[in-house]
């Protein structure tokens, strides 16, 4: 199984990263050293895809690395790797080496460098145990990469129990080359996996979510999905997923089962693009339903307020894993926020503009979707919500005010509350299209907030509204409509 020639790609003005590696490989060489491409790369090449990053083995210790190239960082010296920055591109250079013993389950406690052969066998997986000389072409491959390459396996090198205690990382990686790369894992490391996937939490929250994010960001993340469920590192991940095992649904809504199953579905049916707070919105979108699940008198299941408590679950657990916050903003709401799709027909134009105009309804629109595709099957609001984005695509949703406090000012109301009241009711009946034209809002004002009858009704409506106006907006109102009666009076009489 020969790799493809490196040389292709150097021909793609995309391949800076490619030329500086060679160029740093070369370098190494004529200062006397041995120097390979190594990991990755390798198996990249060897499956016929572009690196997006390579590492360089060499016989060079640290220090002839940092004084053979003017510009280094030296993030892992004392396990013999530098960084190179060549150009605009940085590459890993690290010392051959043979890891000794390992006691926080990450770093080994000493290295001993040495050569291309113990190199190899202190690697992770067979498939990232190769060597690759750019130069000649040449494979160095002293653990049968190329075979499970070959075959699509995952195998780890040597013990599988041991090279998962040096670094209980791996249970995870391991998940992810299978899930990425569609490969299967061999009996005895799947074996060690099961058996040891409840110590994955001993890694840093940072970097279980990170080969998560890589994971479910795959076209395969389904089988990513069931892998972690199969071997137990999905309940110690993220326990509340488990928990949904077994909490039963409505049938009539839910035909296709509890609500892991049909969570799962939902998994199965987004796009292979799917973003990254799509999918999480699928896996904790009814996180609140085992918290929530009661019986109403008539016997039947009922889940109230599980968008709410999945909304506050499902921060806590972003926050666990240390996910950004432009994550959180856009998972969180929609979790809170998706059985708001129920309610689209009855929705008044200026709320569903509202809705369609936030940054995230497209995942929003997106979850909606598969949220019914995976239950009840009934995607009309969905439907409902293309043609209405049909029937707006050639208006702004949210244009800018036609009314400003200027406007208000000039028209000889006082700043306080009341100014609120009246800019977010001419902002309703604008996104209503009720309003065109700032004339048309100023005349609007007028005649529901400065004419005598418009008072009274604005304070007739807010007496009987649950939340009323506030007092300074009551007292403005009934001044100017006190002003308003008695100049109507004077007139009268005059």
């Amino acid at each position: 199984m020969t790799p493809p020639n490196l040389f292709t790609h150097l021909r793609n003005p995309d391949s800076k990263l490619l030329e500086s590696a060679l160029h740093i490989l070369q370098e190494l060489r004529h200062h006397g050293h041995v120097a390979y491409f190594a990991g990755g790369c390798v198996r990249d090449m060897f499956l016929g895809m572009e690196p997006h990053d390579i590492d360089i083995a060499t016989s060079a210790l640290p220090s002839d690395i940092t004084t053979i190239f003017p510009r280094t960082v030296p993030i892992g010296a004392q396990f013999g790797v530098i960084l190179v920055l060549e150009k605009e591109a940085e590459v890993q250079v690290a010392t051959f080496r043979h890891d000794g013993s390992y006691r926080d389950g990450r770093h080994p406690t000493r290295v001993t460098f040495t050569n291309p052969q113990e190199d190899a066998k202190r690697r992770d997986f067979t498939i990232n145990g190769l060597f690759y000389d750019p130069i000649t072409r040449e494979v160095l491959d002293f653990v049968e990469g190329q075979k499970d390459l070959s075959v699509k396996v995952i195998r780890a090198i040597g013990n599988p129990y041991q090279r998962f205690e040096e670094d209980k990382l791996r249970l995870l990686r391991a998940i992810r080359f299978a899930t990425t790369l569609n490969f299967q894992i061999e009996p005895e490391t799947w074996k060690a996996i099961i058996e040891l996937s409840p110590k994955i939490l001993q890694v840093s929250a940072e970097r279980i979510r990170d080969e998560v994010e890589k994971i479910f960001l795959s076209a395969h993340r389904l089988r990513g999905f069931d892998l972690l469920n199969q071997c137990g590192l999905l309940k110690e991940i993220f326990p509340e997923i488990e928990n949904l095992k077994g909490c039963e649904q409505p049938p009539e809504f839910h035909p296709e089962g509890d609500v892991f199953i049909h969570t799962r579905l939902m998994l199965s049916m987004l796009q292979e693009e799917a973003s990254l707070p799509l999918v999480l919105s699928v896996l904790f979108h009814d996180i609140g339903k085992p918290r929530t699940r009661t019986l109403d008198p008539s016997g039947k299941v009922r889940f109230y307020a599980h968008d709410q408590v999945g909304a506050k679950m499902t921060e806590k657990i972003l926050q666990r894993f240390r996910f950004s916050n432009k994550i959180l903003d856009a998972v969180i709401p929609a979790v809170r926020l998706h059985m708001s799709f129920k309610d689209v027909p009855h929705m008044r134009l200026s709320t569903l503009r509202k809705m369609m105009a936030r940054p995230t309804f497209e995942d929003e629109l997106e979850l909606h979707r598969v949220d019914c595709a995976s239950s009840h099957g009934m995607l009309d609001n969905y439907y409902l919500l293309r043609d209405k984005q049909k029937e707006l695509a050639s208006l702004e949703l949210i244009p800018p005010p036609l009314v400003t406090g200027r406007d208000l000012l000039e028209l000889g109301l006082q700043p306080g509350k009341i100014f609120g009241e009246i800019l977010q009711s001419v902002k309703e009946a604008q996104l209503e299209n009720k309003l065109q034209n700032p004339q048309e809002a100023i005349a609007w004002v007028q005649e529901h907030y400065l004419s005598s009858s418009g008072i009274l009704e604005t304070l007739q409506a807010a007496s009987l509204s649950s939340q009323g106006l506030g007092l300074s907006c009551r007292w403005q109102l009934e001044t100017v409509f006190n002003n308003q009666t008695h100049s109507d009076n004077h007139e009268d009489t005059s």
